[in-house]
């Protein structure tokens, strides 16, 4: 009798174990429409609301024309330097607390391309007279391009020769 139950338990199918795939693929769909559903889809960054201008045959296409830059010139003075910003803004930004004349540039600056209905990729250039301290264009500098304006280039001048005729 003993004997039979023996040959009962080893002839009983042990049961296999094995990975069910199909629960396994439903649950992955789930999860990828769960994603496609909730994700925030941004819009391009780099799009700009521009009209072009309509193409007619026999016209030849313009090219595109950089606009002329706002002119920034920075001149010395005894107390720091003076910033003239276009033709028609200027401020003194003082060597002893150049924070305070930092933000007024800032927001002149800031009026400056609004009422001249300027774009942050807009060119600027820098004039400096070569005496202005190498601090105050570099905090100049970094104000311009805190703000997000990105094209600002220097005037290279040379100081004009002396001629002494011999």
């Amino acid at each position: 009798m003993v004997n039979d139950y023996k040959d009962i338990f080893r002839n009983r199918r042990r049961p296999t174990i094995g990975l069910r795939i199909a629960p396994m693929i439903d649950l992955i769909f789930l999860l990828l429409i769960f994603f496609i559903v909730a994700v925030r889809w941004r819009p391009q960054e780099n799009f700009l609301p521009l009209q072009l201008p309509v193409a007619n045959a026999g016209t030849v296409a313009q090219t595109t024309v950089k606009p002329e830059p706002l002119t920034i010139q920075i001149t010395p003075t005894n107390a720091g330097c003076r910033v003239q910003i276009g033709a028609s803004r200027a401020l003194d930004i003082s060597s002893q607390n150049p924070e305070q004349g930092l933000a007024s540039l800032m927001e002149q600056t800031k009026q400056c391309l609004l009422e001249q209905k300027r774009y942050a990729t807009d060119p600027v250039e820098i004039v400096c007279s070569g005496k202005v301290k190498w601090e105050n264009l570099a905090r100049i500098y970094n104000v311009l391009y805190g703000m997000g304006l990105t094209d600002i280039t220097f005037q290279m001048t040379e100081p004009p020769k002396n001629d002494k005729s011999d």
